[in-house]
C-alpha cells in the first residue's frame, strides 16, 4: 500500500489587514509582545551603529545631518521625522495600524537611551562589533520580529509599500529611489556616511529575507484571505 503524502505545511506571509482587522487576528499576546521586543531591539541596534562611527544606513544619515542644525536629540529626530513621513500617508490613502504608531515613537526612545547608555568604545574592533553586529545583525532580527508581528508597517516600508501600489514601479526601484534620495540629502546636511552605510545596505536585505519568514505570526486562514 502506497503511504499518502502529507500535506505541506504552507509558508507563513503577512497578511494585508486594517487597523482593526490587525487587533482581531488574533494571537495577540504572542504578537504584541514580539512587536514591542522588535520595536526595542531596533532601537538598540541603531544606538549601537551610532556609537560605532563607522557609518550609518540611509534614514540615519539623514537624522544624523538634521541633528547638526537643530537643538533636538537623535531620537526626537528619528520621531518627528517618523510623523513627517506619516503625512505622505494621506494622498496613498494607507491607514497607518499599532505597529506604525508604535515604530514611530517607540525606536527613538529607545535609540536615546541606549546613546545615553552605552559609551563610544576606543577599540576599532569592538566598534566593528557594534556595527556588524549590533548595527547590522540585530537590526535585521529587530525588524523581522516587528513587521513579523503583523501590526503593519514602520512610516517608511508603509511609503515605501504605499508608493509601489500607487505607481505600479518596483520595489526595488522604489525602494532605492527613496533611500538615494535621503542618503543624499542627508550627506548634504553634515550626516555621518561611511563603511558601515555600505555594509548596512549590502546586508540588511539578505538578512531580513533569511529571517522574516521564521518569525512571521502564522493567522488564520479567514483572517488571512
Amino acid at each position: 500500500m502506497t503511504a499518502t503524502a502529507e500535506p505541506a505545511t504552507p509558508p507563513r506571509a503577512l497578511a494585508a489587514l486594517n487597523p482593526i482587522e490587525q487587533l482581531r487576528a488574533g494571537r495577540l499576546p504572542r504578537r504584541l509582545i514580539q512587536l514591542y521586543v522588535g520595536l526595542v531591539l531596533y532601537g538598540a541596534s541603531m544606538g549601537l551603529m551610532i556609537e560605532s562611527h563607522l557609518g550609518l544606513d540611509p534614514w540615519d544619515v539623514l537624522h544624523s545631518g538634521i541633528t547638526e542644525h537643530l537643538p533636538l536629540t537623535f531620537g526626537t529626530v528619528v520621531i518627528a521625522m517618523s510623523f513627517v513621513v506619516l503625512l505622505f500617508w494621506i494622498p496613498l490613502r494607507q491607514w497607518p495600524g499599532l505597529g506604525t504608531i508604535s515604530n514611530a515613537i517607540v525606536i527613538g526612545l529607545v535609540t536615546d537611551l541606549t546613546l545615553s547608555l552605552v559609551p563610544t568604545p576606543d577599540a576599532l574592533w569592538v566598534r566593528i562589533l557594534y556595527l556588524t553586529i549590533g548595527g547590522i545583525v540585530l537590526n535585521a532580527l529587530a525588524g523581522a520580529l516587528y513587521i513579523g508581528a503583523q501590526f503593519g508597517p514602520g512610516p517608511r516600508d508603509g511609503m515605501m509599500t504605499g508608493l509601489v501600489r500607487r505607481t505600479g514601479l518596483s520595489v526595488r526601484l522604489v525602494r532605492t529611489s527613496i533611500e538615494v534620495t535621503v542618503l543624499a540629502v542627508g550627506w548634504l546636511l553634515g550626516g555621518v556616511v561611511g563603511l558601515g552605510t555600505v555594509a548596512y545596505a549590502l546586508a540588511i536585505g539578505p538578512l531580513v529575507h533569511v529571517l522574516l519568514p521564521i518569525f512571521t505570526v502564522r493567522l488564520p486562514e479567514r483572517v488571512r484571505s
